[in-house]
């Protein structure tokens, strides 16, 4: 593959692994981020440089990769006189790895346009586990000569790489993502706590459903860690709650009707009231157990 001059704005559990792929894969990586001494530490770990802004990393950049928070942070990262934008040359690429809504993919598609600038909302799954391992999924939103000329890039960290429509596409898949995940944590935490209260041996159990039609990603990887009351790692319950608020915002605009994934974000609500944001998303077992 051709080395591309590329900028990954925002190190975070996700970004810093993903950048890394890109450095292994041989391509000239300047980072970004907010505190600069996890740029710095970046640096030091793979072959790459930082700079100071969004746009002194995005200056000379055929691809500018970014994963920050939420919709302020994309804007605060893309737009103003140090955002990326505004130093990204005239055929250069823009990809947002952020889940943020549709309206901002298609708004910062607009503006990078107005530029010449191609621009991806491609929100990723897998976690930092597949960040880390180089197997995400990448649902993308966005214009297909685009895609094309930036898939070979993503597929460094991305398993599966799909386009699926125009600007604010990607979006609207990982809401349909989050809101099927949601169902699946809530199912899967009563299912357990159902077989602890049933005096099953619950990992055997475990062992003998996920052969079947109950199987599904979270009970292979948050089964055990669930019946074990382990959570200080994984998706953060805030994450997951900020990501449920944008589906059931769309929702609302479109006419979709959420009621489980309604009542799964008041018992995500619950489990930050008790000081549990910062907790895996599979933490919603904690409330159907017995509590002292």
């Amino acid at each position: 593959m051709e080395t591309r001059n590329v900028a990954f704005l925002g190190l975070g559990v996700m970004g810093y692994p993903m950048a890394g792929h890109l450095a292994r894969a041989g391509h000239r990586v300047t980072v970004y981020n907010r505190s600069a001494d996890k740029s710095s530490r970046w640096v030091g770990e793979y072959s790459g440089k930082s700079a100071p802004t969004p746009a002194a990393a995005a200056k000379d950049a055929d691809l500018v990769m970014m994963c920050v928070g939420n919709d302020n942070d994309v804007r605060a990262v893309i737009f103003g006189a140090d955002g990326a934008l505004a130093a990204m040359r005239k055929g250069a690429t823009l990809v947002d790895h952020t889940t943020a809504s549709a309206e901002i993919a298609r708004e910062i598609h607009a503006a990078a346009a107005a530029k010449g600038v191609g621009f991806l909302d491609a929100p990723v799954s897998g976690g930092q586990a597949g960040a880390e391992n180089g197997k995400l999924t990448i649902m993308v939103g966005g214009d297909a000569a685009t895609f094309e000329g930036a898939a070979p890039v993503l597929g460094h960290y991305g398993r599966a790489v799909t386009l699926m429509g125009g600007p604010g596409s990607g979006q609207l898949t990982k809401m349909f993502n989050q809101i099927c995940i949601a169902g699946l944590v809530q199912a899967l935490a009563e299912g357990i706590a159902f077989a602890e209260k049933a005096g099953l041996d619950v990992e055997r159990g475990l062992e003998v459903i996920s052969k079947g039609a109950a199987q599904s990603w979270q009970m292979e990887n948050r089964g055990k860690t669930m019946i074990a009351n382990k959570f200080d790692f994984g998706f953060a319950v805030d994450w997951m709650r900020k990501d449920l608020g944008l589906c059931m915002s769309e929702a609302r605009a479109r006419g979709a009707t959420l009621p489980v994934t309604a009542l799964v974000d008041q018992f995500y609500a619950r489990v930050q009231a008790e000081g549990g944001g910062r907790f895996d998303s599979s933490s919603l077992i904690r409330l159907l157990r017995d509590r002292s």
